[in-house]
């Protein structure tokens, strides 16, 4: 099991870098180089209302296939071939629908938010919501199959393309349209690589004469629950900035979206981390082994708050030079964003480890009632800090309810796994004084970042702090981590 995971674990791990590489230097470019702020606003505005019509366009139907996959694959695997193919029924009838339903009213929608730049890009949306739903769809099925390799390759293909076809399109002057068109091509590629790939696997299994009855009942059943939790996930993710949108400039959804985009680039390897271990709860839970669960997930809290608590503090300390230095003068109102955002990172880092095991644990339901309801908390919080202390306002509003969220679903995984609060605890707290010693050094050092070369000098000063004190202190085994 161990080798397993962590093979499944360096695969995500590197395709979340190359992710992660493409994302930043995507960012960068478009925000330094061939977008103004208010063009970043509007082509994330636009991805912004895609994004959201991609919770009716899945239902939660790829994540309830992958579970039961995962489930029939060891005890019925003659069913599996019938739960692909209802699966890849239910969601292209949705899907399409959805699709067809933001082409046609994509002038309506532009009109809402009193932006006519933005129409353009909406027409594009029926094409946008399908590649993107079918690539999303074949990347979390690898994860029920447990083939995470497979699902990186995925990953890996998506965002190199995306990455050389938006610089392409870029380069011919073709501007915002242009980078939609290569997001377009990005999601498209990955998500035909990944159906050859999934056709090819589902060949392997002798399908049974016949699908269990109750089967496709039970399918859509269960997606029902994570139909919420993707609801609560638009309106974490998404809804801000459509209100950001609606209410502000489309700059401010330009200080918005690059807070957001920083802090993703952030929590990649929690990403990786969670979506690999994931299908192992279920899987010690059908067998019985509580206990090993357990120290499973104390593990991985363990080791994920030595990393993103000091993240997290450092990124409050150097966000003013990171912002001046790397993405220009123009974007010096991200910078307040981004260090409150330094608290959702953590919140999001300990969600990622959490969310998913949740679900192959078999609590979809209380994960969803848990998610919805914060979910509707940080909306109307959002309505009401917006318009009164601007963007800062959204980020506030999505940290205080995702910790919220967080804490619920900690106590979830605790009453389904025998874990320990205590020693949860007590890593936070060792933690969380190693961040502060580490953000106090850089802070002291600040002062002679005074370009992009020192500034990096500076953070290497405190990653090395932050190594040396995980270490000494005992929170990281340095054989362990070299093995």
């Amino acid at each position: 099991m161990k080798e397993k995971l962590l093979s499944g674990f360096r695969a995500t791990l590197g395709a979340e870098i190359v992710r992660t590489v493409a994302k930043g230097v995507l960012t960068v470019s478009l925000a330094r180089l061939f977008l103004t702020p208010d063009e970043y606003g509007i082509l994330f505005l636009a991805i912004s209302v895609f994004s959201a019509s991609l919770l009716c366009s899945r239902l939660g139907i790829p994540r309830s296939t992958a579970r039961y996959i995962a489930e029939y694959r060891e005890t019925d695997p003659g069913q599996v071939p019938y739960l692909v193919q209802s699966s890849l029924l239910f969601l292209g009838i949705v899907m399409l629908t959805v699709a067809a339903a933001v082409t046609v009213f994509h002038q309506l929608l532009a009109d809402l938010f009193g932006e006519p730049e933005l129409a353009p890009l909406l027409l594009l949306g029926g094409v946008y919501i399908s590649a993107w739903t079918l690539n999303s769809y074949v990347h979390t099925l690898f994860q029920g199959f447990n083939r995470i390799t497979w699902s990186a390759r995925v990953t890996i293909i998506t965002n190199a393309s995306t990455l050389l076809s938006v610089v392409a399109f870029l380069l011919t002057g073709s501007g915002v349209i242009g980078a939609l068109t290569g997001y377009i091509i990005g999601y498209a590629l990955g998500a035909v690589y990944g159906l050859v790939l999934l056709y090819r696997l589902v060949a392997e299994f002798d399908r049974a004469a016949e699908p269990e009855p109750g089967l496709r009942r039970r399918l859509i059943e269960y997606s029902l629950p994570l139909t919420v939790s993707d609801g609560a996930n638009v309106v974490y993710k998404q809804v801000d900035t459509l209100l950001i949108g609606a209410f502000l400039t489309p700059a401010a959804v330009g200080y918005y979206v690059l807070a957001k985009q920083i802090s993703d680039f952030v929590i990649a390897p929690a990403s990786s981390l969670g979506f690999t271990v994931s299908p192992s709860y279920g899987e010690y839970k059908a067998n019985g082994e509580l206990e090993e669960a357990a120290r499973m997930y104390e593990t991985t809290f363990k080791h994920n708050v030595v990393f993103y608590v000091p993240a997290a503090a450092g990124l409050i300390v150097v966000a003013d030079p990171l912002i001046r230095y790397v993405f220009g003068s123009e974007y010096l109102g991200a910078i307040p964003v981004i260090q409150v955002f330094a608290l959702f990172i953590v919140f999001q880092s300990i969600d990622k480890i959490t969310n998913d095991a949740l679900d192959y644990l078999g609590r979809a339901t209380h994960r969803a009632v848990s998610k919805g309801a914060t979910g509707a908390f940080n909306f109307g919080l959002n309505l009401v800090l917006i318009p009164t202390i601007g963007v800062v306002g959204a980020a506030i509003s999505t940290v205080v309810s995702y910790g919220i969220m967080v804490a619920v679903n900690i106590y979830l995984i605790h009453t389904e796994l025998p874990i320990s609060p205590r020693y949860l605890a007590k890593s936070v707290v060792m933690v969380s004084g190693i961040a502060l010693s580490m953000a106090l050094v850089v802070l002291l050092a600040l002062p002679a970042a005074t370009n992009l070369v020192s500034l990096l000098a500076v953070i290497g000063l405190g990653v090395t702090l932050w190594a040396l004190f995980s270490v000494t202190s005992g929170l990281v085994d340095i054989h362990s981590v070299r093995s």
